[in-house]
């Protein structure tokens, strides 16, 4: 009986030290790419944004800005282009340009991104949840056309820069279908479909 009830008090302190245990610490990958996207900066800094992020249970946000402009007399400067500040416990860094972003990609547990089509593709194929922000300033439409198209085929989420906010409290990654092995073919086979190029009855392409 001595040994049965040691046991349950030795099975209870486990538990109670792993309730007691912190939680992972999740992280957020911010990206423009080679571009700049002024006001994805601003949203992602923005404190609508970073209120949501913390409430989500993400403690760091990394933030590649490219030639972005933002307000860096908010953060304390680390380095030539990097920048750092803490926002309610959310440790935020800021930087322009990196040789490769790919360990960035692998290091975090959400990417918010332009629309890049170079940006989607790695990230998708990481099997990494991604909300891709079309810059509404591009002459043409076709950022906007691709991330609506893969988030139609449930692979991604598509945000404007104001909806930033509401898309990554609703974002369940769970519920985002995994991107299939890249095949160049099908995957513009599937674009066309999807964004409405392909006609059905003709078997040709409209538009084109």
């Amino acid at each position: 009986m001595a040994e049965q009830a040691d046991c349950q008090i030795l099975s209870a302190v486990e538990s109670l030290a792993r309730s007691d245990s912190p939680s992972p610490r999740m992280h957020v990958f911010v990206t423009v790419g080679s571009t700049r996207f002024d006001a994805l900066v601003h949203r992602a800094l923005s404190p609508a944004v970073l209120d949501v992020l913390r409430a989500k249970g993400y403690r760091s946000l990394d933030i590649q800005c490219g030639n972005s402009d933002f307000n860096v007399s908010a953060f304390e400067q680390r380095a030539h282009d990097h920048w750092h500040c803490t926002h309610d416990g959310l440790e935020i860094d800021v930087w322009r340009f990196k040789p490769s972003l790919q360990e960035d990609y692998e290091r975090a547990d959400l990417i918010v991104s332009h629309a890049g089509s170079g940006t989607i593709i790695d990230v998708l194929r990481l099997g990494k949840p991604l909300i891709v922000v079309p810059n509404p300033t591009l002459l043409d439409n076709h950022q906007e056309e691709l991330s609506d198209a893969l988030a139609g085929l449930g692979h991604l989420r598509s945000s404007t820069i104001a909806d930033l906010p509401q898309a990554i409290e609703k974002l369940d990654p769970t519920q985002l279908v995994p991107f299939p092995r890249f095949d160049g073919s099908r995957f513009r086979e599937l674009l066309d479909e999807e964004m409405g190029y392909v006609d059905h009855d003709h078997g040709c392409k409209n538009g084109r």
